[in-house]
Protein backbone atom coordinates (compact mmCIF):
# COMPACT_ATOMS: atom_id res chain seq x y z
CA UNK A 1 0.00 0.00 0.00
CA UNK A 2 2.54 2.49 0.95
CA UNK A 3 4.42 1.50 -1.98
CA UNK A 4 1.91 2.54 -4.00
CA UNK A 5 0.82 5.63 -2.59
CA UNK A 6 4.60 6.69 -3.15
CA UNK A 7 4.26 5.54 -6.63
CA UNK A 8 1.20 8.01 -6.80
CA UNK A 9 3.10 10.94 -5.17
CA UNK A 10 6.05 10.80 -7.77
CA UNK A 11 3.52 10.71 -10.58
CA UNK A 12 2.38 14.15 -9.45
CA UNK A 13 5.94 15.40 -9.18
CA UNK A 14 6.63 13.75 -12.90
CA UNK A 15 3.40 15.11 -14.65
CA UNK A 16 2.38 18.17 -12.95
CA UNK A 17 5.30 21.51 -12.34
CA UNK A 18 3.05 22.94 -10.02
CA UNK A 19 3.80 20.45 -7.25
CA UNK A 20 6.04 22.00 -4.73
CA UNK A 21 5.97 19.71 -1.77
CA UNK A 22 4.78 16.80 -0.57
CA UNK A 23 2.21 17.65 1.78
CA UNK A 24 0.86 19.80 -0.84
CA UNK A 25 0.33 16.56 -2.75
CA UNK A 26 -1.63 14.35 -0.26
CA UNK A 27 -3.53 17.43 1.48
CA UNK A 28 -4.73 19.56 -1.73
CA UNK A 29 -4.64 17.16 -4.87
CA UNK A 30 -7.91 16.03 -5.93
CA UNK A 31 -6.42 13.61 -8.55
CA UNK A 32 -5.00 11.81 -5.93
CA UNK A 33 -7.42 12.14 -3.51
CA UNK A 34 -9.84 10.36 -6.33
CA UNK A 35 -7.53 7.27 -6.70
CA UNK A 36 -7.21 6.50 -3.22
CA UNK A 37 -11.37 6.94 -2.86
CA UNK A 38 -11.55 4.74 -6.34
CA UNK A 39 -9.33 2.09 -5.13
CA UNK A 40 -11.08 1.82 -1.71
CA UNK A 41 -14.46 1.30 -3.95
CA UNK A 42 -12.99 -1.12 -6.54
CA UNK A 43 -12.16 -3.01 -3.57
CA UNK A 44 -15.03 -3.27 -2.26
CA UNK A 45 -16.85 -3.71 -5.54
CA UNK A 46 -14.77 -6.75 -6.40
CA UNK A 47 -15.37 -8.23 -2.82
CA UNK A 48 -19.40 -8.13 -3.81
CA UNK A 49 -19.98 -5.27 -1.39
CA UNK A 50 -21.76 -3.01 -4.18
CA UNK A 51 -24.17 -0.85 -2.35
CA UNK A 52 -20.84 0.36 0.31
CA UNK A 53 -18.45 0.72 -3.38
CA UNK A 54 -20.97 3.28 -4.59
CA UNK A 55 -20.98 5.01 -1.41
CA UNK A 56 -17.59 5.03 -1.30
CA UNK A 57 -17.55 6.14 -5.30
CA UNK A 58 -20.13 8.87 -4.00
CA UNK A 59 -18.03 10.26 -1.40
CA UNK A 60 -15.07 10.69 -3.60
CA UNK A 61 -17.22 12.69 -6.11
CA UNK A 62 -18.13 14.72 -3.58
CA UNK A 63 -15.08 16.00 -2.50
CA UNK A 64 -13.01 15.63 -5.74
CA UNK A 65 -15.54 16.59 -8.15
CA UNK A 66 -14.36 13.36 -9.96
CA UNK A 67 -16.60 10.50 -10.73
CA UNK A 68 -15.08 7.07 -11.07
CA UNK A 69 -17.20 3.85 -11.26
CA UNK A 70 -15.94 1.24 -8.63
CA UNK A 71 -16.28 -1.50 -11.40
CA UNK A 72 -13.54 0.67 -13.38
CA UNK A 73 -10.20 -0.89 -13.95
CA UNK A 74 -7.20 1.56 -13.15
CA UNK A 75 -3.50 1.12 -14.19
CA UNK A 76 -0.63 2.44 -12.47
CA UNK A 77 0.60 5.89 -12.83
CA UNK A 78 -2.61 7.34 -13.62
CA UNK A 79 -2.86 11.07 -12.94
CA UNK A 80 -5.91 13.28 -13.74
CA UNK A 81 -4.79 16.90 -13.51
CA UNK A 82 -7.17 19.29 -11.70
CA UNK A 83 -9.96 16.34 -12.32
CA UNK A 84 -13.51 18.76 -11.69
CA UNK A 85 -15.64 17.18 -14.31
CA UNK A 86 -14.25 13.77 -15.38
CA UNK A 87 -16.52 10.76 -15.51
CA UNK A 88 -15.08 7.06 -15.95
CA UNK A 89 -18.01 4.60 -16.67
CA UNK A 90 -18.34 1.23 -14.66
CA UNK A 91 -16.81 -0.86 -17.79
CA UNK A 92 -13.50 1.29 -19.01
CA UNK A 93 -10.02 0.37 -18.47
CA UNK A 94 -7.56 2.73 -18.06
CA UNK A 95 -3.88 1.25 -19.04
CA UNK A 96 -0.65 2.29 -17.20
CA UNK A 97 0.95 6.06 -17.38
CA UNK A 98 -2.27 7.63 -18.94
CA UNK A 99 -3.05 11.48 -18.42
CA UNK A 100 -5.88 12.98 -17.96
CA UNK A 101 -7.22 16.68 -18.08
CA UNK A 102 -9.83 17.75 -16.71
CA UNK A 103 -13.74 17.43 -18.08
CA UNK A 104 -13.13 13.99 -19.64
CA UNK A 105 -15.48 11.40 -20.23
CA UNK A 106 -15.80 7.71 -20.37
CA UNK A 107 -18.91 7.06 -20.71
CA UNK A 108 -20.82 4.96 -22.94
CA UNK A 109 -23.80 4.19 -25.69
CA UNK A 110 -25.80 1.49 -25.10
CA UNK A 111 -27.80 0.46 -22.26
CA UNK A 112 -26.94 -3.48 -22.48
CA UNK A 113 -24.98 -4.72 -19.68
CA UNK A 114 -21.86 -5.61 -21.97
CA UNK A 115 -18.44 -3.79 -22.12
CA UNK A 116 -19.43 -0.29 -23.32
CA UNK A 117 -16.83 1.97 -22.02
CA UNK A 118 -13.61 2.80 -23.50
CA UNK A 119 -10.45 0.97 -22.83
CA UNK A 120 -7.47 3.28 -23.00
CA UNK A 121 -4.16 1.96 -23.62
CA UNK A 122 -0.91 2.68 -22.13
CA UNK A 123 0.69 5.94 -22.08
CA UNK A 124 -2.31 7.76 -23.21
CA UNK A 125 -2.81 11.82 -23.15
CA UNK A 126 -6.63 13.16 -22.77
CA UNK A 127 -6.48 16.66 -22.80
CA UNK A 128 -9.52 18.77 -21.19
CA UNK A 129 -13.35 18.60 -22.18
CA UNK A 130 -12.66 15.21 -24.79
CA UNK A 131 -15.67 13.04 -24.61
CA UNK A 132 -14.44 9.11 -25.49
CA UNK A 133 -17.62 7.17 -25.73
CA UNK A 134 -18.40 3.46 -26.48
CA UNK A 135 -17.04 0.31 -26.42
CA UNK A 136 -13.83 1.78 -28.48
CA UNK A 137 -10.02 1.29 -27.99
CA UNK A 138 -7.34 4.29 -27.84
CA UNK A 139 -4.22 2.45 -28.78
CA UNK A 140 -1.04 3.43 -26.72
CA UNK A 141 1.14 6.39 -26.63
CA UNK A 142 -1.79 7.98 -28.52
CA UNK A 143 -2.93 11.85 -27.64
CA UNK A 144 -6.71 13.11 -28.13
CA UNK A 145 -6.87 16.64 -28.45
CA UNK A 146 -9.26 18.88 -25.79
CA UNK A 147 -12.74 19.11 -27.18
CA UNK A 148 -12.30 15.83 -29.01
CA UNK A 149 -15.32 13.56 -29.59
CA UNK A 150 -13.90 10.26 -30.13
CA UNK A 151 -16.40 7.10 -30.96
CA UNK A 152 -14.28 4.99 -32.87
CA UNK A 153 -11.02 2.98 -32.24
CA UNK A 154 -7.93 5.17 -32.50
CA UNK A 155 -4.40 3.32 -33.23
CA UNK A 156 -1.39 3.57 -31.52
CA UNK A 157 1.04 6.68 -31.61
CA UNK A 158 -2.35 8.71 -33.22
CA UNK A 159 -3.27 12.31 -32.31
CA UNK A 160 -7.06 12.57 -32.95
CA UNK A 161 -8.88 15.95 -32.91
CA UNK A 162 -12.26 16.85 -33.84
CA UNK A 163 -16.05 16.16 -33.46
CA UNK A 164 -16.06 13.21 -34.44
CA UNK A 165 -12.44 12.72 -33.79
CA UNK A 166 -10.58 12.11 -36.43
CA UNK A 167 -6.37 10.68 -36.72
CA UNK A 168 -4.38 13.74 -38.08
CA UNK A 169 -1.22 12.04 -37.79
CA UNK A 170 0.60 8.97 -36.52
CA UNK A 171 4.05 8.90 -35.58
CA UNK A 172 6.98 6.06 -34.96
CA UNK A 173 6.42 4.70 -31.56
CA UNK A 174 10.34 6.40 -30.69
CA UNK A 175 8.95 9.58 -31.36
CA UNK A 176 5.78 9.40 -29.07
CA UNK A 177 7.18 7.94 -25.72
CA UNK A 178 6.48 12.26 -23.84
CA UNK A 179 3.11 12.64 -22.89
CA UNK A 180 3.27 16.40 -24.24
CA UNK A 181 -0.35 17.26 -25.88
CA UNK A 182 0.97 20.86 -27.55
CA UNK A 183 -2.12 21.96 -28.92
CA UNK A 184 -1.35 25.11 -30.38
CA UNK A 185 0.93 22.42 -33.26
CA UNK A 186 -2.14 20.53 -33.70
CA UNK A 187 -3.80 20.42 -36.83
CA UNK A 188 -7.28 21.31 -37.80
CA UNK A 189 -8.90 19.09 -40.48
CA UNK A 190 -11.89 21.56 -41.12
CA UNK A 191 -9.55 24.07 -41.74
CA UNK A 192 -7.51 22.16 -44.01
CA UNK A 193 -10.12 20.75 -45.68
CA UNK A 194 -11.50 24.29 -46.49
CA UNK A 195 -8.63 25.68 -47.42
CA UNK A 196 -8.19 23.05 -50.41
CA UNK A 197 -11.90 23.35 -51.57
CA UNK A 198 -10.51 26.82 -51.38
CA UNK A 199 -7.35 26.45 -53.44
CA UNK A 200 -9.37 24.27 -56.32
CA UNK A 201 -11.81 27.51 -56.53
CA UNK A 202 -8.67 29.52 -57.22
CA UNK A 203 -7.44 27.16 -60.33
CA UNK A 204 -11.01 26.74 -61.39
CA UNK A 205 -10.92 30.44 -61.51
CA UNK A 206 -7.83 31.08 -63.29
CA UNK A 207 -8.43 28.46 -65.89
CA UNK A 208 -11.62 30.46 -66.55
CA UNK A 209 -9.74 33.78 -67.16
CA UNK A 210 -7.17 31.71 -69.43
CA UNK A 211 -10.53 30.29 -71.65
CA UNK A 212 -11.55 33.78 -71.84
CA UNK A 213 -8.87 35.27 -72.82
CA UNK A 214 -8.21 32.41 -75.76
CA UNK A 215 -11.43 33.49 -76.93
CA UNK A 216 -11.13 37.22 -77.00
CA UNK A 217 -7.99 36.51 -79.29
CA UNK A 218 -9.56 34.25 -81.47
CA UNK A 219 -12.22 36.05 -82.15
CA UNK A 220 -10.06 39.40 -82.89
CA UNK A 221 -8.02 37.18 -85.23
CA UNK A 222 -10.92 36.60 -87.27
CA UNK A 223 -11.55 38.73 -90.91
CA UNK A 224 -13.34 41.52 -90.81
CA UNK A 225 -15.40 40.07 -93.74
CA UNK A 226 -15.99 36.59 -91.34
CA UNK A 227 -18.62 38.50 -89.31
CA UNK A 228 -21.06 39.47 -91.56
CA UNK A 229 -21.01 35.89 -94.12
CA UNK A 230 -23.47 33.83 -93.32
CA UNK A 231 -22.99 30.37 -91.37
CA UNK A 232 -22.37 27.35 -93.30
CA UNK A 233 -26.06 25.40 -93.65
CA UNK A 234 -26.37 22.15 -92.35
CA UNK A 235 -26.14 19.61 -94.69
CA UNK A 236 -28.96 17.44 -95.05
CA UNK A 237 -30.06 14.33 -93.82
CA UNK A 238 -29.47 10.92 -95.62
CA UNK A 239 -32.71 9.68 -97.00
Amino acid sequence: MFSTLKEDIQTVFARDPAARSVLEVIFWYPGFHALLFHRLAHKLWGLRFRWLARGVSQMGRLFTGIEIHPGAKIGRRFFIDHGMGVVIGETAEVGDDVLMYHGVTLGGVSLAKTKRHPTIEDKVVIGAGAKILGPVVVGRNSKIGAGSVVVRDVPPYSTVVGVPGRVVFRTPGEASRNNDLDHGELPDPETRALQCLMDQVRELDHQVQELREEMKRSREDKEPGDKDRPAAPLPKSLP
